[in-house]
């Protein structure tokens, strides 16, 4: 049984106004739902600002200590210690500290497990809606408990950059189990896309490598024992627990939060005189390079969640929306790259820029290595008669293209 059409702007920060400017639609049996402008969106609006239905920090990137509120993602760093642990230049003094919107007073752990929190507000809502259910007590370091042992499980199979989380799916069965209405939380939980057997099983193939069979049981297996809950009997089977492996890893969005960039934002909307703006452009610009140097491209807290409405948006090669975490939480705007006109699908992309760039062979080879289908998009249609290979993919390519061509007739689908 679907859930209310009202449910799916429920968790918009302001759900009327949403409902108004957007809706939900059945587009077909291949591609599911889509989300669909009911007015003009101008370039540059924030069309929808939504919360998760639940989300989690990556395990590895916790474990790295990149700390994070655990309800809501929050950078608990201030940007000063958050720069002096990237950099690894411990005396490191940022300019402008007052710029820095956190806050380490109203800081509060869970009195029980010592989970950090960025505000009492966080603590009480994660205790009410899942945290009760996962809390450890004192047993919070016990190599032991059964939910320890499921995260180091996790991270012996899942090495960084990670994709998904397998505490994703415990706030899942948490949520349940502390939900006095459970059907509804459920339905809500239904909303997400499904696939068949066999494609959930290519998902868990691609997240877990090569030996995911055996792993996928064993991680079963100390699910059930850490979670098992009679009302969620499904999700802890064989075939249900690979379902919700599936839609975890299918649809999960990454949420990076960082306080560091929000005070380089709020450097740069500074009202400087032209010497100063210089002096602090250039301070920021080799603090970014000795970032780079000691720590890489992993600079932000990072998780992923559950979005309701977004998860309704299609993929397109040529997006006219994107996604992003500017609140340095995880509230996710979902803003327009280009005037959308009213009955116009409103599309984002499961690529980076670099990736949109690459030939539609090497488009179509990641959108099915990595979300099992080949993209219908105006732009992959335009190109689809066209010679557009780039120099080392030509090769590839043409084998590929043979193939790719036979199946985009018959399969010309999005998710």
């Amino acid at each position: 049984m679907a859930a209310p059409q009202d449910d799916m702007f429920s968790l918009c920060v302001d759900p009327g106004k949403v409902s108004n400017c957007v809706e939900v639609r059945f587009i077909d049996k291949i591609k599911g739902k889509g989300l669909f402008a009911k007015k003009n969106i101008k370039k540059g609006d924030t069309i929808f600002i939504e919360r998760p239905l639940v989300c989690s920090q990556f395990l590895w990137n916790a474990l790295y200590k990149y700390k994070a509120c655990e309800y809501c993602l929050r950078s608990l760093e201030t940007a000063e210690e958050n720069a002096r642990r990237l950099t690894g230049i411990p005396g490191l003094n940022l300019p402008h500290p007052e710029l820095c919107q956190v806050r380490p007073e109203a800081h509060q752990a869970c009195t029980q497990c010592q989970v950090m929190y960025c505000s009492a507000e966080c603590r009480q809502t994660a205790a009410d809606q899942y945290h009760r259910a996962l809390c450890l007590g004192p047993s919070h370091e016990a190599t032991d408990h059964p939910i320890n042992k499921l995260q180091d499980a996790w991270r012996s199979m899942h090495y960084p950059p990670e994709t998904s989380s397998i505490m994703l799916m415990a706030k899942m069965v948490a949520t349940v189990k502390q939900a006095q209405d459970k059907g509804r939380w459920q339905q809500l939980f239904s909303q997400f896309c499904s696939r068949a057997a066999n494609e959930e099983e290519e998902i868990a193939h691609k997240l877990l490598g090569d030996k995911f069979k055996g792993q996928l049981a064993l991680l079963q297996k100390l699910f059930t024992a850490a979670l098992y809950d009679a009302h969620l009997n499904r999700w802890f089977t064989p075939e249900g627990f690979l379902s919700l492996f599936s839609l975890v890893g299918t649809n999960g969005q990454g949420i990076g939060t960082s306080s560091l960039s929000r005070w380089v934002h709020a450097c740069d909307a500074l009202e400087l005189p032209g010497q100063q703006r210089e002096q602090l452009d250039a301070f920021i610009d080799q603090l970014y390079k000795d970032i780079e140097k000691e720590t890489g491209d992993f600079l932000n807290c990072e998780g992923s969640g559950l979005f309701l409405l977004q998860s309704s948006c299609n993929h397109s090669c040529i997006p006219n929306t994107e996604a992003s975490f500017p609140d340095n939480n995880f509230l996710l705007h979902l803003s327009a790259l280009s005037d959308i006109s009213p009955g116009e699908e409103i599309c984002i992309s499961y690529l980076d820029c670099c990736q949109r760039d690459r030939s539609r062979h090497s488009r179509h080879k990641i959108l099915r290595e990595n979300y099992l289908f080949v993209c219908s998009c105006p732009k992959c249609v335009s190109q689809m008669d066209e010679l557009d290979l780039t120099s080392d993919e030509e090769d590839e390519g043409e084998a590929e293209g043979e193939t790719e061509g036979d199946e985009m007739e018959d399969e010309m689908t999005d998710v």
